[in-house]
């Protein structure tokens, strides 16, 4: 654990502090939705006007996760924390002392929405500062806070404003938040997991302006109408197709989207889009259930008692939470998730046939809950085995942001499917009984959608391995007696220019995997390490020979060099009969008839080509006399090749 210059504090005490942060960010989203009804009362303006409350967090929300979840990385994971948490209490203080002026509330709100950040950051945290066997559990049982802080929230917030006025909702905000904050400087250890490096400012404007155009189409998108949807989802494709091609240039990105792009990562967030979608409609559907008049089917419950029957949902998340760690353990994180996923939509078609009693509504609840714990816990450990240690955050950062998204398109979704599917009862219309159930088809379909996504996870990857095979490059161990380091280093290439995007990986020299990093535009590289020894580092990139060596990182501050070994090259002779040709075209082809490379042969008949990407080409040669040519079908694959071509004696 890296030294912070004062005793440590109990493994125990820090998940309690990080789970409790984790409690507070889901209170922020959930204790007005109540009031939202009665601020547009008392504040005298419209009910899409009061909506701004919700819409302001979750814009907030949507720009600060990625942001300050690579700042995190950048500058310390419990620093960013601190801001964070000083930043919703501002903004908790600002909206109790807003006098019920909007424009206060509705910045109050904004600056909650930094919250959000605190989740992925403390998960990092976890990674960094606990012992490997509690990582597993710890993360289980602060995705579960999710779910305990969102059934909380509903109820606290209506019993709040009943007995102490609404602006007591944001008073408990204030002291949570301040407490929150006392005890994360008091008893969390700052990481010494830490990249350094220029803070991506155009990449973050331009993520952010993306993300707020189509976060505003999915909140605002059914009242705005067509024209401004299309304005908004035309400034989100400008900015993203300018945001993605800066990305792939940029040295170090925001977002590393050649390490999104790995499989693992890739379906994993796909799957959290999905996983958040479902794990809304879960929480929209039953509250909307339990609060419908008798007669049209519903319990007529009011927003207090709805959300106290909620509650046993959300205690089943924190229950299952020690199951989910010790799934991830011994399943491996791809079946951990493949299971939650499984058993949201096993539930939720379930929920179809069921009769609508207020037990079965419960328990039905509390089911999906069960497998959106096992899901959300096992979507950060699959995360942080397949990206470098010192990018955990980041990358957390933007599963939570891929998580809110979904979360975010089930209220838009499911809002318009119980305000069109309706019935009249006695005079007054209300969502129809149908409404419900074909939100449980959709959501059970999304789940199971999910699981088929996770299955295209490989198999036999590091992440989908239980720590009893493999080591997960996300565990925190002791080597040579140290505390846990980040060594930075170069990758170059034999004429000692920088090798951007090169791939660098240690390795104990007892064979199991630490971490692994990619090259920045000058080929600079930062590994996390358990401590000062000796490593195997390899280095690769496509289309050249790939390097190894072992490195001692005894010796604070020093930078190790890794050269990569030539360009991977198809060499070969031209000759016709017994005789070289020299200065004959030589032309490289794939079978779909694109030109891969050119070159002509050296005076002894020899020639030299970049090596293509591995399949079927074809290699034509032209003699110097421009008449006699051949080709020839060759098959290429990462390695190096040598291909001998003979010219007909006679002209083709």
């Amino acid at each position: 654990m890296p030294s912070t210059g004062r005793r440590p504090s109990s493994t125990g005490a820090v998940i309690a502090v990080l789970c409790l942060a984790g409690t507070t960010v889901s209170l922020q989203q959930t204790l007005v939705v109540a009031l939202l009804p009665s601020f547009a009362e008392l504040l005298s303006i419209s009910a899409d006007d009061a909506s701004w409350l919700i819409t302001a967090t979750l814009l907030t929300s949507a720009v600060a996760t990625p942001v300050v979840a690579r700042l995190a990385d950048m500058y310390g994971k419990r620093l960013m924390m601190i801001i964070c948490i000083l930043l919703m209490a501002s903004g908790s203080l600002v909206a109790a002392l807003s006098a019920g002026s909007f424009a206060l509330l509705i910045l109050g709100r904004a600056l909650q929405g930094f919250s959000s950040a605190l989740i992925p950051v403390g998960i990092s945290i976890m990674r960094d500062e606990l012992p490997k066997e509690k990582v597993s559990s710890a993360i289980a049982l602060m995705s579960a806070t999710l779910g305990i802080g969102g059934a909380l929230g509903l109820p606290l917030g209506g019993l709040l404003f009943g007995q102490f006025g609404w602006s007591s909702v944001f008073w408990l905000s204030v002291v949570v938040g301040l407490a929150i904050g006392v005890a994360v400087l008091l008893v969390v250890p700052e990481s010494g997991v830490k990249t350094r490096g220029r803070f991506d400012l155009l990449g973050a404007v331009l993520l952010s302006a993306a993300l707020t155009c189509l976060l505003l189409v999915i909140s605002k998108g059914a009242r705005w109408g067509g024209e401004s949807i299309a304005l908004l989802l035309t400034a989100t494709a400008v900015l993203l197709a300018v945001w993605f091609p800066y990305s792939l240039k940029v040295s170090q990105p925001l977002v590393d989207l050649r390490t999104s792009a790995r499989r693992p990562v890739l379906f994993t967030n796909l799957a959290s889009i999905l996983v958040g979608f479902a794990l809304m409609a879960n929480i929209l559907v039953s509250t909307q259930q339990l609060q419908l008049p008798p007669e049209a089917g519903g319990y007529g419950l009011g927003a207090l008692q709805a959300g106290l029957a909620m509650v046993p949902g959300g205690l089943a998340m924190v229950v299952f939470s020690p199951v989910s760690g010790k799934m991830i353990n011994v399943l491996g994180g791809r079946i951990t998730l493949i299971t939650g996923c499984a058993i949201m939509g096993v539930a939720y078609v379930g929920r179809v046939f069921l009769d609508h009693s207020l037990l079965s509504i419960v328990i039905g609840s509390a089911v999906v809950s069960v497998g959106s714990a096992i899901a959300y816990a096992a979507m950060p450990s699959l995360i942080m085995a397949n990206v470098p240690i010192t990018e955990t955050a980041s990358a957390n950062g933007l599963n939570a942001l891929l998580r809110a998204l979904g979360t975010s398109t089930a209220s838009a979704v499911i809002a318009g499917l119980l305000t069109a599917v309706t019935i009249t009862v006695d005079g007054a219309t209300v969502t129809s009984p149908a409404a419900f159930t074909i939100t449980y088809w959709l959501a059970g379909a999304v789940s199971l959608l999910a699981c088929g996504i996770v299955w295209l996870v490989p198999r036999r990857s590091v992440e989908a391995a239980p720590v009893s095979e493999v080591e997960p490059a996300a565990s925190v161990s002791q080597a040579g007696g140290g505390a846990e380091i980040v060594v930075r280093g170069r990758v170059l290439r034999p004429d000692d220019s920088p090798h951007p995007h090169a791939v660098v990986t240690a390795v104990r020299l007892t064979g199991e995997p630490l971490d692994w990093s990619r090259a920045d535009n000058t080929g600079a590289f930062s590994l996390a390490l358990p401590g000062r020894d000796r490593y195997l580092v390899i280095a690769n990139a496509d289309g050249w020979t790939p390097r190894s060596q072992v490195t001692d990182f005894a010796t604070p501050g020093l930078a190790p060099v890794v050269r990569l070994g030539g360009p991977l090259m198809l060499t070969g002779t031209v000759r016709q009969g017994s005789e070289p040709v020299g200065g004959a075209l030589l032309t490289l082809s794939a079978t779909t008839g694109e030109v891969r490379a050119t070159t002509s042969s050296a005076a002894d008949g020899s020639y030299r080509l970049r090596l293509p990407p591995p399949g079927h080409h074809i290699l034509t040669v032209l003699a110097p006399d421009r008449l006699t040519t051949v080709a020839v079908k060759i098959f290429t694959t990462t390695q190096s090749a040598v291909n001998d071509v003979e010219l007909p004696t006679t002209h083709r």
